[in-house]
């Protein structure tokens, strides 16, 4: 399969872009940072702003047929109750969490449809089943991104493309862990874990 991660450079973008290598598929891995790019295992590597929908759009043309799209792009800013949810602060969250989903689904959507085993998979937070004041502009950004993705996947119903969102609470590395040693990281799941959980996904999409 050819499969895009989008945000490849983050730790669990690094784990999945392996994986998905690991497992037979040609990986093509976006991010906005050449240097960091250059890091991640891959088959194909493209610089693009994914906040920037012309550069999808044409990043789109460049890549041509997909099988899947994996939807890595993130980050996190809260806490401090209602009056901490900042307008700064989701001004930062918006284009990372709701516009390069929008942008890439959006782009991709008709190669992906095409394909015999299309996906898109993106990660959400558990947050959604309980939200709270101090991370409401969080939350809030991942519902609608939630809602995006079930857009799609009525765009795409009449092909065998598949929506996969999986939901943690928070990500967790073996670098971490080995810097904390004390700390417990209850509920966090490991970046190694979740990527061989979507690798696994996405070949048995192929199978």
């Amino acid at each position: 399969m050819r499969i895009l991660i989008a945000g490849a450079t983050s730790a669990l973008g690094t784990a999945t872009a392996t994986a998905l290598l690991d497992a037979g598929h040609h990986v093509i891995v976006v991010g906005s940072d050449a240097g960091r790019l250059g890091l991640v295992d891959a088959s194909e590597r493209f610089v693009c702003d994914l906040t920037d929908a012309e550069a999808v759009d044409a990043l789109a043309a460049e890549v041509g047929e997909l099988d899947a799209l994996v939807h890595l792009v993130g980050g996190w800013r809260g806490g401090g109750g209602l009056a901490g949810q900042t307008d700064e602060d989701w001004a930062w969250l918006e284009p990372r969490v709701v516009g390069t989903l929008r942008h890439t689904a959006r782009a991709f959507a008709d190669a992906i449809g095409r394909s015999a085993a299309g996906a898109i998979v993106a990660i959400s937070t558990t947050g959604l089943e309980r939200p709270t004041a101090g991370n409401a502009n969080y939350v809030a950004l991942k519902a609608a991104a939630e809602a995006w993705l079930a857009a799609v996947g009525h765009a795409l119903r009449e092909t065998p493309t598949r929506i996969v969102v999986k939901r943690v609470k928070a990500l967790v590395t073996a670098q971490q862990r080995a810097a904390e040693p004390e700390r417990a990281f209850p509920g966090a799941t490991d970046v190694h874990e979740l990527a061989a959980e979507i690798a696994a996904d996405l070949t048995a999409s192929r199978n």
